[in-house]
């Protein structure tokens, strides 16, 4: 395990509180609790060793997606420009209609944005997965096998840490319950 500073502690401490004052309630109607899987995808990469910038977007990394009441202001006052900047590669733009497209322009903003960008967006669709293929949601897997197909379609070979090999690994267990699926 990388030895970690407190510095990084208080910091994480920070975001939870933005998160728990900016995240809505969420309900037994919910998709999945928003709160609790930002907390998740940034623990993963604070688990997985990940730069201080690279675990904070990743607790943040839905603040700004429309539906808590967090501004991007807000977020940048409190951790930075570069925070902020992983934050906003990984935000779906929703005035694309078409979720395929709006899911392509997203990777290929986090790659325009950098590895660590991407590395955020595999975090944030790997615990997805993990929440989705537990609760049964056969939609929301294939979903996240889409967006799997993503960045592996977009992301440039240099691109190469560790959490790809993971994320097809989630993937290939998505596919494969579609394929289960299709066949019953």
């Amino acid at each position: 395990m990388v030895a970690r500073t407190n510095e990084l502690s208080i910091k994480i401490e920070e975001a939870i509180r933005l998160l728990s004052v900016h995240v809505p309630l969420s309900d037994e109607n919910s998709r999945k609790p928003v709160l609790f899987h930002s907390v998740r995808v940034g623990v993963y990469l604070y688990e997985n060793g990940y730069s201080d910038d690279v675990v904070l977007a990743g607790f943040l990394h839905d603040t700004v997606e429309g539906w808590t009441t967090a501004t991007e202001q807000v977020v940048r006052e409190a951790f930075g420009d570069n925070i902020m900047r992983l934050i906003l590669a990984s935000t779906k733009d929703y005035s694309i209609e078409d979720s395929g497209d709006r899911t392509i322009e997203l990777i290929k903003r986090c790659v325009q944005n950098g590895q660590d960008a991407l590395i955020v967006k595999a975090a944030d669709t790997i615990d997805s997965f993990r929440w989705y293929l537990g609760q049964n949601n056969e939609d929301e897997i294939n979903t996240c096998v889409k967006t799997a197909n993503a960045i592996f379609e977009v992301k440039p070979d240099g691109f190469d840490d560790k959490i790809f090999v993971e994320l097809k690994k989630w993937s290939d267990k998505g596919k494969q319950r579609a394929q289960r699926e299709a066949i019953l």
